[in-house]
Parts: C-alpha cells; structure tokens; sequence
C-alpha cells in the first residue's frame, strides 16, 4: 500500500534537532522524505514522507522515538496550537490505498505509540472512534496546557495509552484523512486582529468557505525584512470542494474591505498536481502548456513565494524515485 503521512513536530528553531528528527525517517529504507519545512514563529517543523508500508510505519516511529528523546513541551512555545513533541501524524491514501485502509493503518500505529512510549495517543479525522474528535481542533483545545491539565477528566482521556501526559512529549494524535493543503497567506499588514477577523469569516466554521480550517497569527521575519506580517495560516481539507485559488480570491476581497493588499501565499509541504493545475485553469494558463509552465503561472496567481514545480507532490515523489535509481545504479558492481 503506496500511503503518505505528514508529520508535524513542535520544534523549529533548533535546526540541528530538526536536521536528527529528519535522519530518523531517512534512516528507513524504501522511505521517500519528500519535503521538510520548519517555522521559527510557529516553532514547528512539518515533514512529507511516502512509501509503502510498513516502511512508512517504521518511519513513524523512529521520528516519536527520535522527538521524545529531543522535545520538552515543558519549555516548548510558539504560535501554532500543539499537544505533543509530536502534535500530529496524518495517514493519508496514494495510489492503489484506500481512507478505510489508512484509518486501520492509524489505530493500529496509535495503540503501538501507546504502548511502546506510554503516550496518550488521541485519534482523528476518520480515524476517530467519537465524533467530538473528528476534528483536529476539537482534539487539541486547550493546547498542550489545557490537556495537562483535563486529561483525566471524563471526556478527555485518550484513546489509547495513559491518562496522563508524556513526562517531556505530551501526546499525539494520530487520525487518516484525505489529502491536506496547508496554506498561509501573508497580508500586506502587520494587523495581526485583521488577519484573526479573515480567517473567522473564512472558515467553515465561520459561515465560509467549505472544507477550510483558518486563524490568524503574527509571524515575524526579519531576515526578509519585515519585522512583524500578519499572516492568515489555513488548512484545505478537500481542495476538490475549495480550490486555491477560491481561498486566495476570498481572502484578497475581505482584505481589501479594509483598504489592505495581500503580499504573498505559501506551502507548508507539498499539494498534489490536480490542485496547482486547478488554479492553473482558473488564471487562464493554455491546456496546450507543458506541466512545468502551467505550475508557473498557478504560482504566479497565487503570488507563492520560494515556488518550485518539486512543491507537486508527483514531480517530487517522481524525481526522488529517479534519484534513487540513479544511486543504486551507480553502485552495481561492474562485470
């Protein structure tokens, strides 16, 4: 079973411990990591890794092992919302797997983490066994303090494992779900309540957009110097149901309601080809283009920044296959 999986860890500030939580998922054989992104103000590093499983599992697992090693969320802070070292791992199908697949692959890993690691291991999306935790918001309010605090309290014990948190690691949830997008865009401001009132209107929650989870934070970059941006960060659950350039057009005229531009969008990992290309359509781009300019002009509509045809989840996935085999090939010994 060809399946995807995105883990996010609550550390992005120490790159050296980033760069050793990366190794633990290289260190699999037969595993692709296929992007890796860390976030100084969120202080929080997401990784893109594929391959079959069990491969991928084993993966998994040497990153819990590797962050519970390297993370206390005792001393741990940052913008984005957490619970554990390992805040979240999302099983997610590719080719030729199925979602029921991937939520049997996630309980059977949670209750591993549980018992191997004694953490609470909490399950979402359509791995959820309750429907308060379908959605990951639901799962982690409170944050990693709230739930230190409520964890043996009826109603927010885990699913598996203690109910108590991970002396350093706190807990983790583990769910399967489609494929995510998650996408920020940074506005032309630093008016950080602004970007908070985009993204209440925005949401699905809110009354907007379908499939979109949204919130607005600071984040402070003074290396490409702005010292202050405000930034509405979203995930798009199913981008079949709001496309990106929806997101990018509904977020650009609420905006503009009170005189602000948007200066750019970006990643966070890789989204699949079928979604660059929507946008593509949607910015009038020729079918009769190649793929590469066509991922090219969805960039230009969507102002990404640092964009390269590899943030395609096929390209990338096809070009470290290549790699690979250009590797091996240029270590059989010769006759």
């Amino acid at each position: 079973m060809l399946i995807e999986s995105v883990p996010n860890v609550s550390e992005g500030r120490r790159l050296d411990v980033v760069d050793r939580l990366a190794s633990a998922i290289t260190s699999v054989d037969g595993v692709f990591l296929l992007d890796r992104t860390s976030d100084a103000s969120h202080n929080r590093s997401v990784f893109t890794l594929a391959g079959e499983d069990p491969a991928v599992r084993e993966a998994l697992e040497r990153l819990v092992e590797a962050a519970i090693h390297e993370i206390d969320m005792d001393v741990h802070e940052g913008e984005h919302p957490r619970i554990g070292a390992v805040d979240v791992i999302p099983f997610v199908p590719l080719t030729g797997t199925t979602i029921d697949d991937c939520v049997e692959l996630a309980r059977t890993f949670g209750a591993r983490m549980a018992e191997r690691f004694g953490l609470p291991v909490y399950l979402y999306a359509r791995a959820a066994t309750r429907g308060d935790r379908e959605k990951l918001a639901d799962v982690r309010r409170g944050q990693y303090e709230g739930l230190k605090a409520e964890i043996g309290q009826h109603g927010r014990e885990p699913d598996f494992g203690p109910t108590r948190m991970h002396p350093s690691a706190g807990a983790v949830a583990v769910g399967a779900r489609p494929f995510l997008i998650a996408y920020n865009i940074n506005l032309a401001s630093s008016d950080v309540d602004l970007a908070k009132r985009i993204a209440r209107r925005v949401r699905e929650s809110g009354g907007g957009l379908p499939k979109l989870q949204a919130n607005g934070f600071e984040v402070r970059e003074p290396e490409r110097g702005h010292p202050l941006r405000a930034q509405v960060s979203m995930n798009l659950l199913d981008f079949s149901v709001t496309p990106l350039w929806l997101v990018w057009d509904s977020v650009r005229e609420l905006a503009a309601e009170d005189g602000v531009a948007l200066a750019e969008s970006e990643l966070i990992g890789l989204a699949p080809l079928a979604a660059f290309l929507d946008v593509a359509d949607h910015a009038g781009a020729s079918t009769e283009d190649d793929v590469e300019r066509r991922l090219a002009a969805a960039a230009e509509y969507l102002a990404l920044r640092d964009f390269a045809p590899s943030q395609a989840l096929e390209v990338r996935l096809e070009s470290a296959r290549a790699e690979r085999a250009e590797g091996q090939a240029g270590h059989r010994p010769r006759t």
